[in-house]
């Protein structure tokens, strides 16, 4: 009786870890990385605009006097 109930208790907590493992954490991770990419995106797109400006800026000081 004893090794019936031990293994029934293997069994539950191995059959809870397998509920555990298809719980959505892979969708949880890919929405995480999806958003991580379009705010690097984002951020390099504001990183050239800043350049290219700070870039016009100096082309038009540099001419001033002309």
């Amino acid at each position: 009786m004893k090794s019936m109930k031990a293994l029934f208790v293997v069994a539950a907590l191995t059959a809870s870890s397998f509920a555990v493992a298809a719980g959505g954490g892979d969708r949880t991770v890919a929405r995480a990385d999806k958003l991580a990419q379009a705010s690097m995106e984002t951020y390099r797109l504001e990183q050239q605009k800043a350049e290219s400006s700070v870039a016009e800026k100096a082309k038009s000081v540099e001419h001033a006097n002309c």
